[in-house]
This record gives C-alpha cells, structure tokens and sequence, in this order.
C-alpha cells in the first residue's frame, strides 16, 4: 500500500510543512494532499512544494468544483505538473456543498450530479487537446451560449502542452456521485470508505464500473484515516471529536449535510441526529462530547505502536491503493512507513 500525506487547510494563515513533507518523502510516501473550504486554495501549495521536493506526487483532496470552471482547474493543475517535472501531479476534485456553492461562490447548486459529469467531461477535452473544446451538457456548455451570452464564444484549445493522462480523482460519498466516480475517474477520494464501511459503498462502485465496462483495476482509491501514536487512546479520540462535530454538526444546512449523511450510513443514525440538534442550537462542547468513540476509532489508526499495527492490518487487506494520513508526528510517519513498508529515498 502507498501512503500519502494530508497537509493542514483550515488555519487563519498558509501552513505549508516543507520539512514534514521532505521527511515523508525520504521516508518512501508516495503523495502529498492539499484541500481547500473558503480559505486557502488547494493548488498554490502544490506549486510550492514543487520547488522543494523531487519524487512525491502532487494531489488536491480537494479543489472545489464551484471555485474555478473546468478549463481553469485544468490549466493550474497542468502547471504545476509542468513546474513539478511531469507526471507528478493528481487533480482532485470535488463538489463541496449548497451553502458553500451558493453562498461562497455565487454559482447555482443546480444539479450537481449532472454538473460533476460535464466538469470531468471537459477537463478531459482540455487536457487532451485533440481539438477546439466543445460541450453541450445539461450543466455546463462550452462556449457559453446562456443568459448574457454575446453570441461571440469561440471553441479553443489549450496552448500549454498539457500532460493528456494528468489522473483525475473524484472526492464522493453520495451514492450517485460514487458511482460516477467509478464510472469516469481515474481515481476515488472516498468519505468514510474503510475496514469497516467498505460494504457500504461496494456495490455503488461496482455498479458505476459496469456502465463503462470497467474493472476494479482501472479506479484507483485513495482513502485516509488520522494517525496519532500515543498511550492515551480515549485522550487522542476526545482532540478530534471538535472535527467530527463541526462537520456532521454545522458543515451543511439541517436539511443537508452530507456528513451528517455519512455518520448515518455508518451505522450512527441517533448520534448525527443529536449531534447537529446540539451544535445548530448553539451548545456546540455537548455536540462534540455526543460523537461516539467508536465512529472516531473507525476512521483512525490511534494507540501504542502495537494497535497501530494490529489495525493497520486491516487497512492492508482492503486492498486500497493508497492511505493518506492526516496526522502532525514525525513518529506516526516513521511508524507507518513501516509497517507499509516503504522503499526509502535519498
């Protein structure tokens, strides 16, 4: 298995750990992740690091869909595979949700299955570059020929000579998006997808697979737990229920909130209802103390070196591609570079 590593995105300034990443890839990971809400894009990050990093690849987990049209996502992500050397960088992508969509960016919620379908159709057409990009999709049209349009757009094509297999990877957790993940993408940024909930999902991406005739072989899932090597498990649990709570809490309207979502297909359903009650109402400390211990162990590698271990078995035989971590110790990194044993370098 490869690992990946998660860098921090939510912070009032940029926090880009160079040494960190460095070390990982010493270490023999295999990629590096940024994410992005409404602060800190995902993309210039990864420009950085270019510059102070040889091997490790380059991903976004995610850029948000509604931040930028597919033409623009193609092209910084092309960039910054060029400025990388080639062949580095992962175009991850997502669609975030309605308040941010509507409320941040000022773009329609519309139909976001739809809209997913037509952004990944055109990003392909632009990296590809066989021709003047054209699309005429229920979401998206290129040119433009809507409300305000001048009547002057013309097809176009990419002057950057773009890498045509530059991998693109879907962040989803709904059941239709997942199966237009295993449908169209290269790869699968899942939510919540582990030893655990696997069987949740299964059946959705084998069902997206055969619409295009497509085996498990050609979607590469690249899934992520937190890491925190520790004696004090019931400790660690309590730092990142604040996390859990916010999200399945706060992040997403009461009538839409795909983490809340998640927390009930994983089998949690009286504990998201309670904890988005406590946190919309304003009690958000009772909110965090109503995330179950065992939701936040699922998704987590937590403990001494030896429970890590034990449980990082089952990641193994999940047969993933790939694992990031999200986790700020130098030891976790050692640690889980071997027990994946990874090829070290430099």
């Amino acid at each position: 298995m490869k690992l990946g590593l998660a860098l921090p995105w939510a912070h009032p300034t940029v926090q880009v750990p160079v040494e960190r990443v460095q070390r990982a890839e010493r270490l023999g990971f295999d990629s590096v992740w940024t994410a992005e809400i409404y602060g800190q894009d995902a993309i210039t990050p990864l420009a950085f690091l270019a510059a102070h990093t040889e091997h490790i690849r380059l991903g976004t987990a995610v850029i948000q869909a509604a931040a930028r049209t597919p033409a623009a996502t193609a092209l910084a992500m092309a960039t910054v595979d060029q400025l990388a050397g080639g062949g580095r960088a992962i175009l991850g992508l997502g669609l975030s949700g309605p308040q941010i969509v509507e409320g941040w960016y000022g773009q329609p919620w519309g139909r976001p299955n739809a809209r997913l379908r037509d952004y990944v159709t055109i990003l392909r057409k632009v990296l590809r570059r066989e021709g003047p990009v054209e699309h005429d999709g229920p979401e998206i049209a290129l040119p433009y020929r809507g409300p305000g349009s001048s009547g002057l757009g013309k097809p176009l094509k990419s002057v950057l000579h773009t890498n045509p297999d530059l991998p693109i990877y879907l962040g989803t957790g709904q059941e239709a998006n997942v199966k237009l993940t295993a449908e169209l993408a290269d790869g699968w940024l899942p939510m919540g997808y582990g030893p655990e909930t696997c069987d949740v999902y299964r059946p959705w991406i084998e069902e997206g697979l055969a619409r295009a005739g497509r085996s498990w072989r050609d979607l590469k899932i690249q899934a992520g737990c937190q890491v925190i090597v520790t004696e004090d498990v019931k400790g660690a649990l309590q730092t990142l229920k604040p996390f859990v709570g916010l999200y399945v809490g706060g992040m997403g309207a009461k009538s839409k909130n795909f983490h809340k979502e998640m927390m009930i297909r994983r089998g949690y359903p009286e504990a998201a209802e309670r904890i988005q009650e406590l946190f919309l109402s304003g009690r958000k400390a009772e909110a965090f103390e109503a995330v179950p211990d065992e939701y936040v162990d699922q998704g987590a590698l937590i403990g001494p070196r030896a429970r890590i271990a034990e449980r990082f078995g089952a990641w193994q035989e999940l047969g993933v591609d790939g694992l990031t971590l999200h986790t700020e110790q130098d030891e976790a990194l050692d640690l889980m570079a071997e027990l994946a044993d990874c090829r070290p370098r430099g």
